[in-house]
């Protein structure tokens, strides 16, 4: 995957979510898709990327807090390049995160790429999580 704008490509790795939680891949520079959800392209879903932040640096997912709506992403998968368009850039702590997941995480909405990590270092643990949806460029 793709995010010119931060200058990030990473390769994309499918994950499942251990004990409800979904954790990326242990390398830093890889980002992983959601298995048990919607794939990227599917008309239908929230295809979830995830990707680790380091607070050092990095991680490819380190900045994506400073994307903005109308930012480019693009998905490779077999069938080619998926490009999409950002829409919105949130960062919830924790909490909020799981309160709002059902609607952020959401497989019922029309075909949407989520891509999620870590934010708000304090030190010792990340406090919130920055969420960042797309929808396929037409």
């Amino acid at each position: 995957m793709s995010v010119p704008r931060l200058g990030v490509s990473a390769r994309v790795l499918s994950i499942r979510a251990r004990g409800g939680t979904l954790v990326p891949p242990s390398n830093p520079l890889l980002v992983g898709w959601w298995s048990d959800g919607a794939r990227p392209g599917a008309t239908k879903g929230s295809a979830i990327i995830t990707g680790h932040t380091v607070h050092t640096g990095g991680g490819a997912f380190d900045d994506l807090d400073r994307l903005t709506a109308g930012d480019a992403v693009a998905v490779t998968t077999r069938r080619g390049a998926i490009s999409y368009v950002v829409t919105s850039v949130t960062v919830y702590r924790k909490r909020a995160l799981a309160k709002q997941a059902a609607k952020v995480f959401d497989q019922s909405v029309p075909g949407r790429l989520v891509l999620v990590t870590c934010e708000d270092w304090d030190g010792t643990a990340y406090l919130s999580n920055a969420v960042v949806i797309a929808v396929p460029k037409t």
